[in-house]
This record gives structure tokens, C-alpha cells and sequence, in this order.
């Protein structure tokens, strides 16, 4: 009963942040709160909190919008309204939410935009889609940050200095102009260094999946993990105490040997460690969760739950480099590395979680992550001797999300999985 109250406790932490959230961009006005709209990769939300606002998310809305059901009539909505059908579906919903009222998973109408701030990661679409929403919210004023690509695989000075005064010209001047405050450095280094501790906990928490049986699924259950780390609440006491208590859970499942938890409790056995690159499908998570468990196939690591950052490899939030760690946080998102830097990234997950395969889910809609994926496929097929699988879903439009086929695909998969693990048993 103890554990199940624990596993409780991280959930109900998690359930309130969000609400309170919601609840407060529902009565922003008389909060007396600027809102700013921004996007999960390079997020800067330490900034956004420096200045007292509330953050939306058009990605969050989109995708809580597909777990509720809601997505394709959003979709349609946008669709009669000129949007191609090869639109990121995350845009789509996200207008058509906006032109059905914009009502927020709460029920509650989400305010207009003061300020729509783009810090562009990777993702030309981002661009387009504030283009858009400008000429919905024609009063939001627009704060665009360019952010350096990791072309040659690292971040330089020049890069770093280069983010610094756009945020000192451009940012931190519009922001004090919109919310009537001025910039507080102290006040951003306190922040950060709730971010660092934050980000120290989210990395203790999935490099569990070393264990065996990994107490945790570092892809379906570990979006929701990132949830807190994403929308706002990084930089927070809140965040902080979700991560320790979440992580004080999970140290307990260990302790008794469990695996993860799936929407259908315990999962019995693990048969299989897997690497998953690529979003989820949010229309059909449950469907699509349950085809893995089913297989006892536990997920060790996702490139999806570094979209907002990367931390496994060491880099953090650094509260006595304010703008310059900002600038280096936008440039480390999974989305602004290159493919060379994302092969390398998730072969050495591969090797220390001892995943026995490596899976590609292809988003028909989104180019960001399926640019390259196969060539990425391939060249971690041929590094590491690894067996690969190939999918094909999208975000947020179930018109794509064929069950039949990516279980076939997935049956398939996981029998060349079984065969070769009797061949390195009678191997061995």
C-alpha cells in the first residue's frame, strides 16, 4: 500500500502544477499577468518567470488536445481554412483549437498572446506557425531569437556571444516594455539554479533504465516525467520537489524489483530493451504503449524526451553565466543537433542501457525529426550490430495512425528480436 500511495504522491505534485497553471492563464487579466507564448524546444522560461509572465505552449495544447480526443475536429477547423494537408499537425490543431474558442484542457478559455517569443531551434516550421498566429493576434508583440544550428557539432563562443546580444538588444528591452518590469539578474540567477537542480534530478531519473528490470519507460511514461521540466515549471521550487519525489518512487520500485508501470499496472516481465527515436503518436498513446508492453518490451531511452534539452551528457543551466547559459541551453535542444551529433547521442544510449534494439517512429508531419532518420537508422544498424525497426505514425492526426499496420510491423520486429537472442544464448 506504501508504494502505491508514493507513486501517488508524484502524480498529485504533477496534476496540481498543471492545473495551477491553467487556472492562472484562465484569469490572467485579473492576475494582473502578461502572457507570452512560446515552444518547448530552447524554451526560456527562466526569462518568461524573470518577468512575472505566464507561459502557453502551442505544442502542449496541441497534443493534450489529441489525448482528449479533440485533435481532428481541430484539424478540420484548420484545414477549411486553407492549411494543406501537409501542415505539422501540431499547427493545425493548434489554429483550429484557437479558431473553436482556444479552451484549454481545464475548460477554461486560454488568454491572447502579449507576447509571441520564438527562439528557433531546428524547426523552420516554428516560424510559419507564429506567422500565423500573428495575424490572428494582430496586438501580441513578436520576439524572434536566432538560434545557431550545431553544424560542426559544437557550440562556440562566437555562437554563445552572438545569442547573448540578441537577448540583451532585442529580448530583455521588448519584455521590459511589455510587463512594465525591469531586468532582474539576481532574481534570473535564482531561478537557474533551480533549473540545474531540477535538471540533476530529471538525469538521475532516467539513467534508472540501467537496471534490469528498468523500474521505468523512458518513452510513454517519460513524457510525462519531462512535463513539469517543459511547460513552464523548470526553475521552480515545485519542479524540484516533483523530480526528488518522483525519484524517491522510482528508488523504491528498484528496491523491490519492479518494472514499469503501464495504464494496465505492473508490467511482468521485461523481454526486451528498446531505443526509440521519434515523438509519439498522442491520438492513440494508450494503443500505441500497449503494443510495446504487450511484447514485454520496456523502453530505455527516446530521443523525445531530450527535445527540451539535452542533460545526459553533462550540460546544465549555469546561474553565474545568466544569458550566456540561456544561449547554450536554446543550442542544446535534440532538434538543433545534428545528425551526426543525434546518431552518436543515441548509439551511446544504446550501449549504456544495454537496449537490445533500436526504433524508428516516423512522423508523416513532422520534418524536423524524420529528416535523416532512416540514414540514421542505417548507420546505427551497421555501428553497432543492433537490430532496427522502422514505423510510421503522426502527432496528432489520427487519419494517420494505422493500429494494424505498426503492429504487424512491430510483431514482425519483435520475432526477429526473440530469434536472435536463441542464437546468442546457443551461442554463448
Amino acid at each position: 500500500m506504501s508504494q502505491e500511495a508514493q507513486k501517488e504522491k508524484s502524480m498529485i505534485l504533477q496534476k496540481e502544477m498543471v492545473e495551477g497553471l491553467f487556472n492562472d492563464l484562465g484569469k490572467a487579466k485579473e492576475l494582473g499577468k502578461k502572457v507570452c507564448y512560446t515552444f518547448v524546444p530552447g524554451n526560456l522560461s527562466e526569462l518568461i518567470r524573470t518577468f512575472d509572465m505566464l507561459p502557453v505552449y502551442p505544442e502542449i495544447n496541441a497534443l493534450q488536445s489529441a489525448m482528449r480526443k479533440k485533435s481532428a475536429a481541430y484539424i478540420k477547423e484548420a484545414e477549411k481554412h486553407a492549411h494543406s494537408e501537409d501542415v505539422c499537425t501540431y499547427v493545425k490543431c493548434d489554429v483550429g483549437m484557437m479558431m473553436k474558442g482556444n479552451i484549454g484542457p481545464t475548460g477554461e478559455k486560454l488568454p491572447e498572446p502579449d507576447i509571441l517569443l520564438l527562439s528557433y531551434t531546428g524547426c523552420f516550421t516554428f516560424m510559419k506557425w507564429f506567422e500565423t498566429l500573428k495575424r490572428e493576434y494582430p496586438n501580441a508583440k513578436v520576439i524572434m531569437i536566432h538560434t545557431p544550428y550545431q553544424e560542426n557539432a559544437k557550440m562556440t563562443p562566437e555562437m554563445v556571444q552572438y545569442m547573448v546580444k540578441q537577448f540583451k538588444e532585442e529580448v530583455i528591452p521588448q519584455m521590459e516594455e511589455v510587463t512594465g518590469i525591469k531586468y532582474d539578474e539576481a532574481k534570473l540567477k535564482k531561478i537557474l539554479a533551480l533549473s540545474k537542480e531540477a535538471e540533476d534530478w530529471i538525469t538521475k531519473i532516467f539513467d534508472t533504465t540501467k537496471h534490469k528490470p528498468s523500474p521505468i519507460d523512458a518513452y510513454f511514461a517519460g513524457v510525462y516525467y519531462i512535463g513539469p521540466i517543459n511547460i513552464g515549471f523548470r526553475g521552480t521550487p515545485e519542479a524540484v520537489e516533483y523530480y526528488k519525489e518522483l525519484y524517491s518512487e522510482i528508488q523504491e520500485r528498484i528496491r523491490l524489483g519492479l518494472g514499469p508501470i503501464t495504464p494496465e499496472g505492473e508490467m511482468k516481465e521485461e523481454k526486451y530493451r528498446l531505443v526509440v527515436e521519434g515523438p509519439p503518436n498522442w491520438t492513440n498513446f494508450r494503443e500505441f504503449w500497449k503494443i510495446f508492453y504487450d511484447m514485454g518490451a520496456v523502453i530505455v531511452a527516446s530521443s523525445y524526451t531530450k527535445v527540451g534539452g539535452v542533460y545526459d551528457l553533462g550540460w546544465r543551466h549555469d546561474p553565474e553565466r545568466p544569458l550566456e547559459a540561456l544561449a547554450e541551453y536554446c543550442m542544446n535542444c535534440y532538434t538543433n543537433l545534428n545528425i551526426p551529433q543525434r546518431i552518436d547521442l543515441l548509439s551511446k544510449c544504446i550501449e549504456d542501457y544495454q537496449a537490445d534494439g533500436y526504433v524508428t517512429n516516423s512522423i508523416k508531419s513532422c520534418n524536423s525529426f524524420s529528416a535523416g532518420q532512416l540514414a540514421m537508422m542505417r548507420e546505427i544498424e551497421d555501428r553497432l550490430e543492433v537490430p532496427v525497426g522502422f514505423i510510421e505514425s503522426d502527432l496528432v492526426d489520427p487519419r494517420y495512425f494505422s493500429y494494424s499496420n505498426i503492429k504487424n510491423r512491430l510483431e514482425s520486429y519483435f520475432q526477429m528480436l526473440a530469434q536472435r537472442k536463441i542464437i546468442e544464448k546457443q551461442e554463448a
